[in-house]
């Protein structure tokens, strides 16, 4: 095991983290607004469900590293995702402002887990893989749902907007 390749993965590690903490209060916040978008808030909850898992697992991949996660990256992530939540929400559209951040922040998460399997064999953590794995294909599953309701959704949100101008 490579002590650069080791290092590298810990970073990844570590943001990933970060970019899950983000993701949760990302989540929590939008759930709270999506009351006339039942499909959305029951998608969004169950996808809320799998990054707690996803924290949990990186947790155990930088406990079997002998490291933990950052505080500092994973308060100031905590905080970026709150503001952004508040953003959207003062906008007229903030569902559809959601469904195309959370469509690019899914990609971000695929494309971050992608990155650290790649380094699972050079850093010597051909354990982490699994784990890895399965947070991959659950941020490829809600990447899939939402590009495939994009188009409900601003339908939706259209017609939710003809009822509030009625």
């Amino acid at each position: 095991m490579s002590n650069t390749a080791r290092d590298v993965f810990i970073t990844g590690l570590r943001n990933a983290h970060a970019m899950e903490i983000q993701a949760r209060e990302l989540m929590e916040r939008q759930s709270e607004r999506l009351d006339d978008y039942p499909d959305v808030k029951a998608k969004v909850q169950m996808h809320l469900q799998e990054t707690n898992e996803q924290l949990r697992r990186l947790e155990q991949c930088l406990d079997a590293c002998g490291e933990s996660s950052s505080s500092l990256k994973d308060t100031t992530q905590s905080a970026v995702a709150n503001l952004m939540a508040i953003g959207h929400a003062m906008a007229g559209d903030e569902i559809l402002k959601n469904t195309f951040a959370n469509n690019a922040f899914e990609n971000f998460e695929i494309a971050a887990y992608k990155s650290l399997l790649a380094l699972c064999g050079a850093a010597g953590m051909s354990e982490a893989r699994a784990p890895l794995e399965t947070s991959l294909k659950e941020e490829e599953r809600m990447a899939q749902w939402i590009d495939a309701n994009v188009e409900k959704v601003t339908l939706a949100y259209l017609q939710h907007e003809q009822r509030q101008a009625a």
